[in-house]
């Protein structure tokens, strides 16, 4: 018995998950962190783990980006690269990316590992490993 594509997802499913990304790169380059903050699930339970340590909950994480990146200067021009897009069973996926900041004095970039789950037939970033 052939068991190939048992998590395969549509091609849909996956262009979901691209999406919620891109629409929260445009969303940071325009300076809102609200926008960008509607790809994370929106409860206590979601993690962020960034070269601080684990933080838990969207309200959280949202006030550590507003603390950390502070206005147009702070915030940048951001770019992503997707190296991979895995997916772990129908409603969960693994994302493996690159990020870049391009600013006036600095390039800060590194990389990023995501589980998104899909709830209420949206995918939501629920796990955010950034570094």
């Amino acid at each position: 018995m052939c068991s190939v594509g048992v998590f395969a997802q549509s091609v849909k499913d996956k262009q979901s998950i691209l999406n919620v990304l891109e629409i929260q790169r445009l969303a940071w380059n325009k300076g809102d962190l609200e926008t960008f903050m509607q790809g994370y699930v929106k409860s206590d339970s979601l993690l962020f783990v960034g070269s601080s340590g684990p933080t838990y909950g969207w309200q959280k994480t949202l006030d550590n980006y507003k603390k950390t990146y502070q206005g147009a200067a702070g915030m940048g021009q951001l770019t992503f690269g997707i190296k991979k897009v895995d997916f772990l069973n129908k409603d969960v996926a693994f994302v493996l990316g690159s990020w870049h900041l391009k600013r006036e004095k600095d390039e800060p970039q590194g990389y990023f590992t995501l589980l998104f789950k899909k709830l209420n037939g949206e995918w939501k970033i629920f796990v955010d490993h950034s570094s």
